[in-house]
């Protein structure tokens, strides 16, 4: 039994699935073929794939010794290489992981039968580090920006997800074949993340332990520029997925900035009939004819986002679930 009562899924049901385990990498040649012989350990039955991110060692080789399908993507971007994987890839489930040997394989088979046991759609691995092994496994900074944007993400899109960037995830096929994939980069997660929570798909995470890289490999994440670029993505699909509010709250905050600076300007004129600061009163009257019209696009492109929403349901049941 699970912990919340319900029946364990035993790994037969995992030999009626086709498993895809993906993974994107970049320059990895280090220790891909380690983690494809530790996937292969795991998940005997699955299909391996590796897309080659323009790569400038040998990685794609590494990856077919190892027995891997290779497939390249040449522009460089972890989104770009998820998008090729799934669109290159047909299976019932997929197991996505990077390929820098930091997660733990063992936890793959415990992820995909809670996916089947509780028919779920996306199922995340929440990275547990020992405490004296967290200044080695991540840079400054990042365990604190890691909660501040999950505490984020669940203000503006709600449910709350403790690691919203771990790159080792199981899906769904009805998952990847309703996901638009349209991030570049590592927001790419932040995107998966808020796909589920836009359609309301059942999810869930899985402790996971979480490793040091090998001595000779590297992160290809770049802290405060990735971060930059998170934080828009962030914002653009807040824009998008919660138009209304996005906009209202532009409306609001030019509504009071107009009044602040309008209301000292309409008492002093009823008090003697002058408008002695004629630009405030032009940037105050600017100011609420941009609120008017930043509420008005929320009403219009909040029709426009559930249009869209309808659309990506509708792709979501469409998906063949095999």
């Amino acid at each position: 039994m699970t912990p919340e009562g319900r029946p364990q899924q035993s790994d037969a049901g995992l030999h009626n699935q086709r498993i895809a385990v993906l993974i994107p990498c970049r320059n990895e040649a280090l220790t891909i073929a380690n983690v494809i012989a530790e996937f292969r350990r795991s998940l005997d039955r699955a299909s391996i794939w590796v897309c080659d991110n323009a790569s400038t060692d040998a990685t794609a080789q590494r990856a077919v010794e190892a027995g891997a399908d290779v497939v390249f993507e040449p522009r460089p971007g972890k989104g770009h290489a998820v998008r090729r994987l799934f669109a290159a890839v047909d299976a019932d489930l997929y197991v996505l992981v990077d390929g820098d040997a930091t997660y733990a394989p063992d936890s793959a088979p415990a992820m995909l039968r809670k996916m089947l046991a509780e028919k779920l759609d996306m199922v995340v691995a929440r990275r547990v580090t020992p405490d004296d092994s967290l200044s080695a496994a991540y840079r400054a900074g990042h365990v604190s920006a890691n909660r501040g944007f999950a505490r984020l993400i669940s203000l503006l899109f709600g449910y709350r997800l403790e690691d919203i960037f771990s790159g080792y995830r199981v899906f769904s096929r009805r998952f990847v074949r309703s996901f638009p994939a349209l991030s570049g980069g590592f927001e790419i997660e932040t995107e998966l993340t808020i796909h589920a929570l836009d359609l309301d798909l059942p999810i869930a995470e899985v402790p996971s332990p979480y490793g040091v890289r090998p001595e000779g490999s590297s992160s290809k994440l770049h802290t405060y520029r990735d971060g930059l670029r998170i934080t828009r993505t962030l914002l653009h699909l807040y824009a998008q997925v919660r138009p209304s509010r996005f906009y209202g709250s532009l409306a609001a905050l030019a509504a009071l900035s107009s009044l602040a600076l309008g209301l000292p300007v309409v008492f002093q004129f009823l008090e003697t009939g002058l408008v002695p600061r004629l630009p405030t009163a032009v940037l105050a009257s600017a100011l609420m004819v941009l609120a008017a019209l930043a509420f008005g696009s929320g009403i219009v492109l909040d029709s426009v986002g559930r249009g869209r929403k309808e659309a990506k349901r509708l792709a979501y049941l469409a998906a063949d679930r095999r």
